[in-house]
């Protein structure tokens, strides 16, 4: 049995701070459930007093996610913030506040306008006011890999004095390499003199790709809690990826003496649940998930792991619980079928939620020939993760070719309101998105629009995904469908409901879009 490594996801927190990350309250919890499946030993569930929204989500998983892993929710050094996150994780079986304050010169100089010596008290004045709510306290100190190393231990010894519990050092912009960055935790064990009461962690950033490599350095030099992230999402480059550093520890049993207590056989399930909600695919190369972690087309590979797997895989697709056979449904299919795949596929449903995404899979069914894993994933996703809708599509019809101008007739519902309206434009997209801002009144510029098929085949169902500029704020729509039109429309609408819940009907104005 190898030493103890805790795993701290931040997906929730770091992860969401990566563009176009962002994730609803229901999603956040869907993904939580997922985790406790996956057994990390910690969820850092977003930063509680960044807005309503995300102190709703850290109480809603405090509320939800029981008898597994630790709720935590990062503060800054201040009373507000730490009082805030306590009134959303108390109702967790087992809180941790996390807080934190940079202790490099520039952060202190530039960022906080302050001393070392004011530093040095608010860290202590933090930790004390989180120990006062609850035994588990973790500390980080920002930017600690670039902060001067005398005053890093220093800082260290004294929260530890003040009763934190863990002790975080992170690698805030990615600047480390591995000899160096394993170099600042040994010199923590070697000079403060009550390390040994904590457990140290390490929270690296991949800015030039050694986020993990750090990780492991860190660990190989006294590090028992390793915070990382589901597909290595994060800010800038992303942080250390979960799924590379359990596979690593594991795969490579013959150099390190260290576990973790992740199930990785719920490591591709989880990895594809988050693609599916933020709608950023991960690189087909990329590591232990990517589609073609373990797909083979040079001959001479075929041969040799036809011959004998572990001549060209150093692990096998079902120890991250990768399907052989991604074919799950299709137009025959009943609902127990369906809520069985579903549950296979880590996700629970209620019985209401349950019954919209069935309704909306045998409509996508009656379109394809097949229905895959990541469609059930996108069906979910849009018809059940996604916040209440002001507006939904009732019909679509559109016209298009060489030589006439595309229009578009939209019809939509808003409670027991029929709207209905037609546009034209440059192509059917844009000409039922003029539809659209004729109904809802919505003025936005659209930023950004992709287009990517969610399965394989000439009927796979495609996935778009938007960004929608309103009165300075930026916000993301995604729709999948069979038809790229529909799928367009359904993402724009996904969009506007986001700011319509958010800012309430708009006044009347004429809309403009524009890339």
């Amino acid at each position: 049995m190898g030493k103890r490594i805790v795993v701290f996801d931040t997906t929730l927190r770091d992860g969401e701070q990566s563009p176009g990350c962002s994730m609803n309250t229901k999603e956040k919890l869907e993904m939580a459930r997922l985790w406790a499946r996956l057994m990390v030993d910690v969820i850092e569930s977003c930063v509680a007093i960044a807005s309503v929204d995300v102190f709703e989500a850290v109480k809603t998983i405090s509320q939800n996610v029981k008898g597994g892993p630790i709720i935590a929710s990062l503060s800054r050094a201040r009373d507000i913030d730490i009082d805030r996150s306590w009134e959303a994780l108390k109702y967790a079986d087992r809180p941790r506040i996390h807080t934190f304050i940079a202790t490099s010169e520039i952060h202190i100089k530039y960022k906080l306008k302050s001393t070392q010596e004011e530093v040095l008290q608010a860290a202590i004045a933090a930790v004390k006011r989180a120990k006062g709510y609850t035994e588990d306290v973790e500390f980080s100190s920002e930017d600690a890999h670039r902060s001067d190393q005398d005053f890093l231990c220093k800082v260290v010894e004294q929260v530890i004095k003040a009763g934190a519990t863990t002790i975080n050092i992170p690698d805030t912009v990615g600047y480390g390499l591995p000899w160096e960055f394993g170099a600042r935790i040994k010199n923590l064990f070697d000079r403060v003199p009550n390390i040994d009461k904590v457990v140290v962690s390490c929270h690296c950033h991949n800015d030039l790709g050694l986020a993990v490599a750090n990780s492991l350095e860190a660990v190989r030099n006294g590090a028992r809690q390793v915070e990382c992230t589901i597909n290595g999402i994060g800010e800038r480059a992303g942080n250390a990826s979960l799924e590379e550093i359990v596979m690593a520890l594991r795969t490579r049993k013959d150099l390190v003496d260290w576990e973790t207590g992740i199930v990785t056989e719920e490591i591709y399930r989880t990895s594809k649940l988050l693609t599916s909600i933020i709608g950023i695919p991960v690189q087909p190369n990329k590591a232990i998930v990517g589609a073609n972690a373990f797909a083979h087309e040079a001959g001479i590979h075929q041969h040799g792991v036809l011959q004998k797997p572990l001549t060209y895989e150093i692990m096998t697709p079902e120890s991250v619980g990768v399907p052989q056979s991604r074919l799950v449904l299709g137009k025959h299919s009943g609902r127990h079928a369906f809520k069985k795949r579903l549950e296979e596929l880590g996700m629970t449903l209620s019985e209401e939620a349950l019954n919209k995404a069935f309704i909306r899979f045998k409509a996508v069914a009656d379109k394809k020939k097949e229905v895959f894993d990541d469609d059930l994933l996108a069906i979910v996703e849009e018809e059940v993760m996604t916040p209440s809708e002001t507006y939904s599509l009732d019909y679509l019809q559109f016209t298009s070719g060489t030589n006439i101008v595309p229009t578009a007739t939209v019809r939509l519902k808003r409670a027991d309101d029929i709207l209905q309206e037609s546009g034209w434009g440059d192509g059917p997209v844009d000409a039922a998105y003029k539809a659209i801002d004729q109904i809802t009144k919505v003025q936005g510029r659209l930023a950004d629009y992709s287009i990517r098929a969610v399965t394989a085949g000439k009927d796979a169902m495609g996935e778009v995904v938007l960004k929608l500029e309103v009165n300075g704020h930026t916000v993301m729509g995604k729709g999948t469908s069979t038809d790229i039109i529909e799928a367009s429309v359904r993402a724009y609408l996904n969009a506007i409901n986001k700011i319509v819940g958010r800012e309430g009907p708009p006044k009347d104005q004429a809309a403009h879009r524009g890339v």
